[in-house]
């Protein structure tokens, strides 16, 4: 199919494809449409079909996506296309598996309720959009506007989109509706960026150490991570240094931390946040 990764990195960007899916139909199902909400994008759509229609949205969410991916597959690529096939898939399944639960939060607050589902729907979409998936719809759409202006973030682009289907929902169901659904979008597109980060979040690391040789063959061996010497000389000792330079995982930096200070105690690190970072070793953006 094209995918470069082992399929063991394939398997589990399915596994979490589908995870994040069901977590944004049960954000659908157990808030949005029990407060008579819309979600984003083209499964916002649905739910304005289903709310007038009573036609379910699982299955025009599968209709609609039909022309989307035919978009996707010439202007994203086919991994990005074949995770969001998956995530369509999954979100219709899990809209469907999960319809028992439209009734089972006994809260009438139409503001609660947008803003917890806000949130899930952000933190599903926001782990679909990490493993290189979309749950389609305007995902796609977002996705082939992400990779011609990279400048731009998903959620901050779904969110501008998503204020046509405000608009729409203000026309249909009233302007309260549609400004709930507005704080609700807002929820979720501010979470799904949130998430995103949290996914990818590396460490720039810089190290001054007298070992520098010894600590950089311990860091490459133990945390399979490249490091490159940097030159420079100390102000004021005026001797010529060799500074490590070194990007980790979050989860990685406990470890970073033991083995540098095990082998020298007075070595200097430097600890920066890492925006974002592609390249060996690294999972970047999915565009």
């Amino acid at each position: 199919m094209g995918f470069k990764e082992g399929n063991e990195h394939i398997v589990k960007d399915i596994i979490m494809v589908i995870i994040g899916a069901f977590i944004s139909s049960l954000a659908i199902n157990m808030f949005l449409i029990h407060a008579k909400l819309l979600s984003g994008g083209l499964s916002g759509v649905t739910l304005i079909i289903q709310y007038i229609t009573g036609f379910p949205a699982a299955y025009t969410l599968l209709i609609l996506n039909i022309p989307l991916f035919f978009i996707s597959y010439k202007k994203v690529n086919k991994k990005f296309t074949f995770l969001s096939l998956i995530g369509t898939i999954s979100l219709s399944v899990g809209l469907i598996i999960t319809e028992p639960f439209k009734n089972t939060i006994q809260v009438n607050d139409i503001l609660l309720l947008g803003l917890y589902g806000g949130v899930l729907n952000g933190i599903g979409i926001g782990v679909v959009f990490s493993n290189y998936g979309s749950t389609g719809g305007l995902d796609i759409v977002s996705a082939v506007i992400k990779k011609k202006y990279s400048n731009f973030e998903i959620g901050t682009i779904s969110f501008i989109v998503n204020l046509v289907i405000v608009s729409i929902s203000a026309c249909i169901f009233g302007l309260t509706s549609a400004l709930y659904t507005l704080v609700s979008m807002y929820i979720t597109s501010h979470i799904t960026d949130k998430v995103i980060k949290g996914f990818n979040r590396q460490k720039l690391i810089l190290v001054i150490t007298e070992k520098e040789d010894e600590v950089s063959e311990v860091l490459m061996r133990e945390l399979n991570r490249g490091v490159t010497f940097l030159y420079a000389k100390g102000a004021y000792t005026k001797k010529d240094k060799k500074v490590l330079y070194c990007v980790v995982s979050l989860t990685q930096l406990p470890k970073l931390k033991l083995i540098v200070k095990d082998i020298d105690e007075g070595a200097f690190i430097s600890i920066l946040d890492a925006s974002e970072v592609e390249g060996r070793g690294f999972k970047g953006a999915f565009l």
